[in-house]
């Protein structure tokens, strides 16, 4: 690094950028740092790739099949949690 270069950016400083990165806003200098920073850190890689396909899965609205094990599962645990928290409610 040069003394005319502002030091790297950690993943701390990256990580409170990525809201701007992943929006696609790439004009700020700091998604420009951000991209120098991901081409050589694969841990933030995986954190962007990782939100990239968790909106894109939300923006296409396809349903995902749930196993109707995990379904009478999670819909049990609920109803336990909600009788934990609300004892009279069913009453």
């Amino acid at each position: 690094m040069t003394e005319s270069q502002p030091p790297a950016l950690s993943c701390e400083e990256i990580l409170r950028a990525l809201n701007d990165y992943v929006d696609g806003e790439t004009l700020s200098a700091i998604c420009r740092e951000f991209a120098t920073h991901l081409a050589g850190c694969n841990p933030c890689q995986i954190v962007v790739d990782n939100i990239r396909n968790t909106i894109r899965l939300y923006k296409d609205g396809e349903p995902y099949p749930v196993p109707s094990e995990l379904s009478a599962r999670l819909r049990d645990a609920l109803r336990r949690k909600w009788a934990e928290r609300f004892p009279t409610a069913g009453t």
